[in-house]
Order: C-alpha cells, then structure tokens, then sequence
C-alpha cells in the first residue's frame, strides 16, 4: 500500500494557534504530513528559516506533530506534490473569502498538474478569526497573543515586534 503523503504550505507568518489546529486534524487524516513554509509567498516579517524554526519549536511539545517535517520550499507546489508524490495539499478555510481564493489557486493548480487534490479544513470557530496578519498587528501594538499563537511565536513576537 502506498503511503498517503500530503503537504501543508503556507507562510506561515507567523504560525498560529489555527495552523497548528488544522495540522493536528491533518495528521490524522494521512500518513505523513510535511509542513512547508514557502519562501517566496509574501513579504513576511521572519526570513522562511526563522518561520521554519518557529513552527517546529511550536510544534515540539506534541510528538505527533513533532515527527512531522519542516521544510523551506521555493517554487510553484505543483512541483512539490509532483516530486514528492503527494496524495494532497492541505489547507485550512477560516471564512468564505478564504475559499473563494483558495477555490482559485486550486484551479489553477489542477490545470498545470491533472492529479493536484487539495484537502480544505474548515477552522474551528474559536480560531477563525485568528491571522498572521492579525497576529503581527497586535504584536505590533503589545497586545496579549495568549490564545492566538504559541508560546514560542509568542516569545518571539515579545523580544522583537513588528515595525
């Protein structure tokens, strides 16, 4: 039997208490998951190295997770599910504009690589209104991040907020 792979992209800017939500309900779904923070998508406040140590560090206290690979990925994800042979992409949904775009990319996706699936998680309703966008404002302005991201983002976010 093949094993079901799926990639989780995203910039992860930082990893919120949403992503990792969604991740936790991904590792159940498949065999594997590999989470791959994208280092062209967005500007972002972190380097893609940082953002990828933050969310394995986020990751560590939960063995499930923490088995889960971090990898720094360029280039158009096609390529990446091509490559790996991955069965899906992971992505998670916090409203219906989310799934507009994300309805979009798949498109997309599906006509340059036929095979592309794309597994879309609904956010719990506590967290759907949590953002990295939203997460980097509050920091921004020394807001509580308890309840948004962990506790190492956290930490990070303390010792050098955003400008």
């Amino acid at each position: 039997m093949t094993e079901r792979l799926a990639l989780y992209p995203g910039s992860f800017d930082p990893v919120t208490l949403g992503h990792i939500d969604v991740l936790q309900r991904a590792v159940r779904l498949f065999d594997r998951v590999v989470v791959l923070v994208a280092a062209g998508a967005k500007a972002g406040f972190w380097p893609a190295e940082q953002r990828a140590r933050l969310v394995s560090a986020s990751l560590a206290a939960d063995r499930q997770l923490a088995a889960c690979p971090i990898e720094v990925f360029e280039g158009l994800l096609v390529h990446e599910v091509e490559r790996r042979r991955a069965c899906a992409v992971i992505r998670g949904i916090r409203s219906a504009g989310d799934y507009e775009q994300e309805w979009g990319l798949h498109g997309v996706n599906v006509t340059l690589l036929p095979q592309f699936e794309t597994v879309w998680l609904p956010a719990r309703a506590s967290l759907a209104a949590i953002s990295s966008s939203l997460v980097r404002e509050v920091a921004r302005h020394g807001g509580p991040l308890a309840g948004l991201v962990p506790a190492p983002v956290a930490a990070a976010l303390a010792a050098a907020p955003p400008r």
